[in-house]
């Protein structure tokens, strides 16, 4: 694997792309897996990532740490946590394809309506229950198809916290969901070594690009970071959807 210029050519995009997202510019990095996919199994693909996702959230954690909403994380880890504990329980019984398909739809709707909809609907919040319903969501879907950003992404856009805050609470939320997900690896086997061997040689770029990412986004004016984010969430959630309806 380390020797096929393939593999190189799929991972080095790969790993820019979660260091770009895990930098601020959330959304993208969903990208990853099914990128590196294109020449290595999915699973092997989220094996190798994932102790990279942990050192790249590390990094972004560090960042914007101070900028956090503690009690939004407090509505939605609980919640994550269960969410997570039920794709693993239930991999064996979801259609990933589905998921994907699932996720795509909705995801793609909800930017396609708040870029329609401007500012004039950013009041539009959900309570506690719709946050635990998307935190839940997030763990589930993060579990079992590595697409836990479109449910965050949706209970937290609307209420339009400031960018620094945003990326902060999204860091931690996902820096601990990351490590709620490594057990399942273990369980099932995929941190070999050559796996871990593979994380290592792309670790050096991964650190770049998150440093990267989180340089680029406090350049992106406060007032238009939402609008890439939408836009982001666009071509993720048609992602999904050609994912989901090709796997069919």
């Amino acid at each position: 694997m380390l020797t096929d210029p393939l593999f190189y050519m799929a991972a080095i995009p790969s790993v820019i792309l979660l260091g770009l997202a895990k930098g601020g510019f959330s959304g993208i990095g969903i990208l990853g897996v099914p990128l590196l996919a294109l020449v290595i199994s999915p699973v092997q693909a989220a094996a190798i990532l994932l102790p990279i996702l942990i050192v790249q959230d590390a990094i972004s954690v560090w960042a914007f740490y101070r900028t956090r909403d503690d009690a939004l994380l407090m509505q939605m880890l609980p919640a994550a946590a269960i969410g997570v504990a039920a794709g693993y329980l239930l991999a064996a019984h979801v259609s990933v394809p589905m998921v994907e398909l699932a996720v795509g739809v909705i995801t793609l709707g909800f930017a396609v309506q708040r870029i329609r909809a401007g500012d004039a609907s950013a009041a539009t919040v959900a309570g506690r229950w719709g946050g635990a319903l998307m935190g839940a969501a997030s763990g589930f879907t993060s579990q079992i198809a590595h697409a836990g950003g479109p449910p965050f992404q949706m209970h937290v856009m609307p209420m339009r916290l400031d960018r620094d805050r945003f990326i902060g609470t999204s860091a931690i939320f996902f820096a601990i969901v990351n490590w709620m997900k490594v057990p399942a690896y273990a369980a099932l086997g995929q941190f070999t070594a050559a796996n871990m061997k593979a994380a290592a040689v792309l670790m050096p770029l991964a650190i770049v690009a998150t440093w990267a990412g989180v340089r680029l986004v406090r350049r992106v004016d406060a007032a238009n970071f939402y609008r890439i984010i939408y836009a982001l969430m666009v071509v993720v959630g048609a992602k999904l959807i050609w994912d989901g309806a090709t796997g069919l």
